[in-house]
């Protein structure tokens, strides 16, 4: 279900090739479970509304994931 914060497919096209190279090479052992483009419609939902995190919608990822991502691309520069 879109929110008015989600990204269009326009959207996505753009900002996915800057996504791959400004995040950090991950060297995880198994696959995240949500698309990059799934936790910045979190990120932007919580920062177009102001909720609370745990009070994302539930058809989005799990809030502590949404979180974890901003908390760490926060620090890594790529969010401002």
């Amino acid at each position: 279900m879109p929110y008015y914060s989600s990204l269009t497919d326009s959207e996505w096209e753009t900002i996915e090739p800057i996504l791959h190279e400004i995040l950090p090479k991950n060297n995880r052992t198994r696959p995240c479970n949500w698309t990059k483009r799934e936790i910045l419609d979190g990120i932007f939902y919580q920062l177009k509304n102001g909720c609370n995190w745990q009070d994302l919608p539930k058809d989005l990822p799990p809030y502590s994931t949404v979180y974890w991502h901003y908390k760490q691309w926060r620090s890594q520069g790529v969010i401002k």
